[in-house]
């Protein structure tokens, strides 16, 4: 599994203790920045890796901003992207289960760090559940193809 991480200055610290994380675990991960606590603007970094997800790779991403809200909705306007906001791992593993969501939200001035790693280490472990949620999922996609603009 291929793994984007990326965050604006709210979410800095907590994605430095991701990273730690998935090192340690063995993950393949890229990281898309930001690489400083410095202000930035978080739909410049989120835009690269939810086109990214989109276009196959990587299969899952991780976006932090300080309460995940802002990452969550820019990443949630790329057709192809299904992100979660997620502060409690019930959440995150039906997220998996029953929404195939290949990005996760996370507020890094909302969930401390021990949460937040059991959230991503439940998160990355779930599989899709597919059955009655596919048809579903799929019913978002094809929201996503009416609305999406027509490139011509």
């Amino acid at each position: 599994m291929r793994v984007a991480i990326a965050c604006d200055h709210g979410g800095f610290q907590l994605k430095q203790q991701l990273l730690a994380y998935l090192r340690s675990a063995g993950h393949s991960f890229q990281d898309y920045g930001v690489f400083s606590e410095e202000s930035v603007d978080y739909p410049d970094v989120v835009l690269p890796v939810a086109e990214a997800i989109a276009r196959g790779a990587c299969d899952r991403a991780i976006l932090l901003c300080g309460t995940g809200l802002g990452v969550s909705i820019v990443a949630n306007k790329v057709p192809g992207v299904r992100a979660a906001l997620c502060h409690d791992t019930y959440s995150a593993r039906h997220s998996r289960l029953h929404n195939d969501a290949n990005v996760l939200a996370l507020g890094g001035r909302v969930v401390g760090p021990g949460l937040a790693l059991d959230i991503v280490t439940v998160w990355l472990e779930t599989g899709f559940e597919g059955g009655r949620h596919a048809r579903r999922v799929g019913k978002i996609t094809a929201i996503e193809e009416k609305y999406a603009p027509r490139r011509s």
